[in-house]
């Protein structure tokens, strides 16, 4: 009896400490996954904000510290021109898509209207299309837009930063739309209709209880956009003009040619201001 009794309490005693051997190697090999996954993706960025400060010219090898490329990165005019240029237009096209997108969203999530569905299907081509076509195609219809210009006016346009902001905008709309409708999904309207009851019109009642929960979201899109403008490529080099200097461009005609400690300065410096921009956020967004 005693030991018909005992083993079946030692079966039990066993099979938890079988089932936490099982949890810990998947815990392991989970671990393993993520620290390998975080070295493949900060490595390379830790090693280009070191080489930054090397002495060696080429960038490649560490001689000693030196804050030599920065000094001369400053001096530089066309790539210091080239980054005022590429900030004004990521600010602009962000500044207009997250209005755009966010008006957008509200009324594909509240309303019901004819062509709803078209619209839904055009949001998502700029997200889905490959930005090669996206470039080509927005590159024909400035020129359409140009030829149509001087037919009427007989004016003649070329392309600059201003056609370079209109196309990020058109392709950033999509993705504040993509994020402003999720936060919209799990959105209680009884909030909105508690504040009709209470005496609250309808433009206090988007300012006092929708925009403040729907924030997060906008902040989300307007970051999203911003990011996509700021290392935007081919649409930048496809609309920019004769004398448009752009960042990513900009350093794209340098890499060609050498890579030097000044693009690891420059990029060192782009990604402290994006850092910075996400803390900035989410600071915002902890306080509200």
């Amino acid at each position: 009896m005693i030991e018909a009794t005992s083993q079946p309490a030692a079966t039990r005693a066993a099979k938890p400490a079988i089932e936490r051997g099982r949890l810990t190697w998947g815990g392991l090999a989970l671990t393993a996954h993520a620290v390998l996954m975080y070295l493949f993706l900060y490595v390379p960025i830790t090693i280009l904000v070191i080489f930054s400060f090397t002495r060696d010219e080429f960038g490649v090898r560490w001689t000693g510290f030196t804050f030599e490329w920065y000094t001369r990165l400053f001096a530089n005019e066309r790539l210091m021109g080239a980054a005022a240029n590429t900030l004004y237009v990521a600010f602009a096209s962000t500044l207009v898509s997250t209005i755009l997108g966010t008006l957008l969203a509200l009324a594909m999530e509240r309303y019901r209207f004819r062509g709803r569905n078209a619209t839904d299907a055009l949001l998502y081509l700029p997200i889905v299309i490959p930005e090669i076509v996206m470039a080509v195609a927005l590159l024909a219809f400035s020129a359409f837009v140009f030829d149509l210009i001087r037919l009427v006016t007989g004016e003649s346009l070329r392309r600059n930063l201003t056609t370079v902001i209109i196309a990020h905008i058109a392709f950033s709309i999509s993705f504040v739309v993509v994020v402003v409708r999720t936060s919209l999904k799990n959105f209680d309207r009884r909030l909105e209709e508690a504040a009709a009851d209470l005496g609250a019109d309808s433009w206090r009642t988007f300012w006092r209880i929708t925009f403040p929960l729907i924030l997060p979201g906008i902040i989300g899109g307007a970051l999203l956009a911003f990011t996509l403008s700021l290392d935007d490529f081919i649409i930048s080099l496809f609309l920019s003009g004769p004398g448009t200097s752009l960042l990513p461009v900009e350093v794209y005609n340098k890499v060609r040619r050498a890579v030097t400690p000044e693009i690891n300065a420059i990029s060192t410096l782009m990604l402290i201001f994006s850092i910075s921009l996400v803390v900035l956020s989410q600071a915002v967004q902890r306080r509200r």
